[in-house]
């Protein structure tokens, strides 16, 4: 009877599927498991291997927590909003819920075929309305919000209303825009209603505001800073520059401290850890008013005369973690989009400063972050007045100072900052020494420890700490600085201006945005003829003819019965990618519900996710986006947890083994790899489908893949063509992708499985070798014929030798340990390992067999229904209890000896471990072998080391 994958394979997918054996129960009296994966966006594409490896071993996990007796959540979902559907769309005219459909089910069908044990009844996809009504509704929640920093936590803004209403916002400590106008109570409850919308927009979670955005004209849309990558969009590769719109933002930046602090409280790896800290940036240090020095022509004025005030009404407002430093400012530095820069500029230097923020703004702020080694600037012709000294400090713009980081200029001391000092002696401006016996002729000397400070009047002889404390309280008495801790995170911009996302739930009165009632949700994506901006540069919705909120009838409405009085325009913008995926883990807990987004009872039971797994990449996006959300639904009762997912594995990546063909420059020749160096070559990508194990291809197969190659001349070695070899990405575009469905057909899931385990470390990248699944193919046949031979089952009931048992209990231990180890790789070796040792034992015992079914159930769960179904069980091997190791098995009660005349072994005796000296030496006298060595001698001595060595000498 042989091993036969495909027909195992189809029977046990569709028992699952029939039989819902991997539904969770919502009220079960079992322990609670949720194991979650990061869900894909399902792209034309479909998976290639590299695809489910993250998902095989958080399977592998799930299989393994239910035979530990876990009532086990695994659901799988779409993340279906984006911008490639979009695309498509824009190029095609096909609809992208069209195109979203069918690449669906193209997943689902690779998804099952891998033989997951998701549970398909709690299926999300975040373009589906009825699940985008609730992330509707979760907005309108925020926006309905405000940061209360006395309880530090996020309330109704019910509660603010109220505070207005009976003492203005005088009391009020909130995380809010910043330049507060005060009010009293009687000035709130006199202003008009519009005027009331305008401030409390000011405080809310989610807030309009002009904003430096990233824009992407060839997209065109907004796009975060994660979601570009060496100074373009991520999607597509195209050129993004800065520029001021009106968006929706969300105050994420109110939970900075706690975010910072809840990693302390998670499993995550430390280098995830550390991104998240570097992202929201904390430092701590002084808020410093400079004020702006008049310039000539103001100085002729009548005002400045009669005054004799140097400055004039514009401040620059900088932050700095060295206020002990402040006597060594030689120049400010301001972002180039910096509000100041076109009002402080003066007429001679308009020019350059102009062309100079013009080319910044084709810059991406993470393409500025990153180069340090590009020094520039321009001067502004502007001065500002130094806090203490009074003297002139020039003020500059440069592109390493980004308007969003702090207030978007920077005090330089070029003798404690490499990167001042770098623009200092670059472009010729004073660096004054305020470090006591430091030399600064070569560097800056940036170290806060070992040094007094020099050179600043009140604070000299002081030390960074007592420096830093003296400067604060003298800024503070100058009504020009306080102590302030500061956050490199930033306001996420929450606006796209793209057809295929989340619509808002937001109409506009009079230009104030006003919230849907809930029970109207949800706002549904209208149809449009065009997926592109309108042509006076509206977002895509502008083209629909039916986008007006009917304000009595509660329903979208033609657009040209708006008349602003009952029927108001709606948002055209629509959410982010990030809106969908960033509580989805709480819609999986319960899916169906039309009334709640989760219901108290299931939120209580599930409470967060035990084990997420997925790509290291999302760290400061998805990750961070996700854990805003939740405190926020804790902070205003509608979920119990502060964070969502408990541990975090990053899986690593499978990539690709290229197949590379080596074209002589400037002719259609290509030559074969190991003659490539005899000329000047370039290399072409191939698809590695075409390759043999040997690395040949047949240049008949070339020739027929492209044209170009249809009349190319191939020069050969030994009457082959050899190709190079590249580990890369795996991508299309290297035509290196391998599709698992072409594994599983030839091999079947089960090897598949094993196989991308048995690959190496789930947390590192490894590549794809094709070559070396056959192996593990090989073994899963080697496993089949511990219970087959060619009649059927040779399964027995006798009882298990010593060996056999060591042997299954070595292999409990180890794969139990691995397993809540998550190291998958070496527990397929160690399967490998006992099927050799068991078929070197002709081991066919039902007590060693039934047990090893359970334990690669989790790893290759299609043989082993089988078995189990084979070995006379009825339903599902899923949920039988996991083998218990017994250490007894692995104590050795007896010892092989070699048994050695004058230091050669001459044979082997086993005797049990508990005999004495004296018992082992009369054993071996009186054994024939030792009679038929000695040949009647007396030996002069006999040597014995229990449980070691016998050695008879003489």
């Amino acid at each position: 009877m042989k091993y036969n994958p495909t027909e195992i394979e189809k029977y046990w997918q569709q028992y699952w599927a029939e039989n819902q054996t991997f539904a969770a129960d919502n009220k079960s009296d079992k322990p609670k498991y949720y194991v979650l994966d990061m869900f894909p966006y399902p792209s034309g594409a479909g998976l290639h291997v590299g695809h489910p490896l993250g998902y095989i071993a958080s399977d592998i996990y799930a299989r393994y927590k239910r035979h530990k007796g876990f009532n086990v959540l695994h659901p799988q979902g779409y993340d279906s909003f984006g911008l490639p559907a979009e695309q498509y769309a824009i190029q095609t005219g096909q609809h992208p819920e069209k195109t979203t459909k069918e690449n669906i089910a193209r997943y689902r069908e690779q998804l099952d075929k891998i033989g997951f044990s998701f549970d398909w009844s709690r299926e999300v996809r975040t373009s589906s309305a009825e699940y985008y009504k609730w992330t509707q509704w979760i907005f309108i929640q925020l926006f309905q919000s405000w940061y209360n920093k006395d309880t530090d936590k996020a309330e109704s803004i019910c509660t603010l209303i109220q505070e207005f209403e009976m003492n203005g916002n005088a009391k009020v400590n909130a995380v809010c825009d910043d330049n507060i106008t005060p009010f009293t109570a009687e000035e709130w409850n006199a202003s008009a209603e519009a005027t009331q919308q305008q401030i409390l927009l000011q405080y809310r979670l989610t807030y309009l505001a002009e904003t430096e955005v990233n824009w992407c004209p060839a997209l065109g849309t907004v796009l975060a800073n994660d979601e570009i990558v060496n100074g373009v969009s991520e999607r597509g590769g195209h050129p993004v520059i800065r520029k001021k719109m009106t968006q929706w933002s969300m105050r994420i930046s109110a939970y900075a401290e706690r975010l910072l602090q809840g990693l302390g409280h998670i499993d995550w790896t430390e280098a995830l850890k550390e991104s998240q800290r570097n992202w929201i940036g904390k430092s701590v240090g002084a808020l410093v008013t400079f004020k702006l020095k008049d310039s000539e022509s103001e100085r002729d004025n009548v005002d400045y005369i009669l005054s004799g005030d140097e400055t004039n009404d514009y401040k620059i407002e900088v932050f700095t973690t060295r206020p002990d430093t402040i006597f060594g400012v030689t120049f400010m530095t301001l972002a180039p989009e910096h509000e100041l820069v076109p009002k402080i500029t003066t007429p001679d230097q308009k020019d350059a400063v102009e062309a100079y923020a013009e080319a910044t703004a084709r810059r991406s702020e993470r393409e500025r972050m990153a180069d340090v080694k590009t020094i520039s600037g321009v001067f502004t012709g502007a001065y500002a007045e130094h806090p203490f000294t009074k003297e002139p400090i020039p003020v500059w713009i440069g592109d390493y100072v980004l308007a969003g980081y702090g207030t978007g200029a920077v005090m330089a001391v070029p003798c404690g900052d490499e990167r001042d000092y770098a623009f200092a002696k670059h472009f010729g401006i004073d660096i004054k020494n305020i470090f006591d016996d430091v030399d600064i002729s070569e560097e800056a000397y940036g170290s806060k420890d070992n040094v007094k400070i020099a050179n600043s009047d009140f604070l000299d002889g002081l030390n960074y700490k007592e420096a830093t404390k003296k400067a604060i309280e003298a800024l503070e008495e100058i009504g020009q600085g306080k102590g302030k801790t500061n956050y490199r995170l930033r306001d996420a911009v929450f606006s796209r201006q793209r057809y295929w996302g989340e619509p808002f739930p937001v109409y506009y009165v009079n230009g104030m945005p006003q919230m849907i009632d809930a029970k109207h949700l949800p706002i549904r994506l209208p149809e449009v003829e065009k997926y592109l901006p309108t042509e006076d540069g509206q977002p895509p919705l502008g083209n629909s003819k039916e986008w007006a909120w009917d304000s009595i009838q509660h329903s979208v409405v033609s657009n040209q019965l708006i008349d602003h009085e009952t029927v108001f325009p709606l948002e055209l913008n629509t959410m982010p990618g990030w809106a969908g995926s960033s509580w989805y883990w709480l819609r999986y807990m319960d899916a169906h519900n039309n009334d709640e987004f989760v219901s108290k009872e299931d939120e209580a039971y599930w409470q967060n996710v035990d084990l997420y797994i997925g790509g290291s990449e999302h760290a400061t996006g998805h990750l961070l986006y996700s854990r805003f959300w939740n405190k926020f639904l804790k902070d205003r009762g509608f979920v119990s947890q502060d964070e969502p997912f408990k541990k975090l594995i990053n899986q690593g990546m499978i990539l690709g083994m290229s197949a590379i063909i080596y074209r002589i420059s400037g002719t259609n020749k290509y030559v074969s790899k190991n003659l490539k160096n005899e000329y000047e070559t370039e290399g072409l990508h191939i698809d590695v489908n075409m390759v043999n194990s040997s690395d040949e291809i047949s240049t008949d197969v070339l020739r027929d893949w492209q044209p170009q190659f249809s009349d190319a001349e191939f020069i050969l070695e030994n009457g082959k063509f050899v190709v190079g070899r590249e580990v890369e990405k795996m991508s299309k575009r290297w035509y290196n992708v391998v599709n698992p469905d072409d594994i599983c057909h030839e091999y079947g899931a089960d090897t598949l499985r094993l196989y991308e385990m048995f690959l190496g470390p789930l947390e590192q990248s490894k590549p794809w070798n094709t070559a070396g699944i056959t192996g593990v193919f090989g073994f899963l046949k080697k496993l089949w014929k511990l219970y087959f031979d060619d009649k059927g089952l040779i399964v027995n009931a006798n009882p298990a030798s010593k060996e056999a048992l060591k042997t299954l209990h070595k292999t409990i231990k180890k794969v139990q340990d691995d397993i809540e180890n998550f190291s998958f790789n070496t527990s397929v070796s160690q399967f490998m390992i006992c099927v050799n040792e068991l078929s070197s034992m002709n081991c066919h015992e039902r007590v060693i067999l039934e047990p090893l079914a359970i334990l690669i159930s989790p790893y290759a769960p299609h043989i082993a229904e089988e078995l189990w179904k084979r070995l006379g069980h009825d339903g599902s091997i899923s949920t039988v209890p996991f083998p218990i190791f017994n250490p007894e098995h692995l104590v050795e009660s007896s010892k092989e000896y070699p048994v050695s005349f004058n230091g050669k072994t001459r044979f082997t005796i086993e005797l049990p471990l508990d005999l004495s000296k004296e018992q082992i030496e009369e054993i071996v006298m009186n054994d024939e072998r030792t009679h038929k060595q000695l040949e009647g001698r007396t030996p002069n001595k006999v040597i014995i080391v229990p449980g070691k060595i016998i050695n008879i000498v003489g």
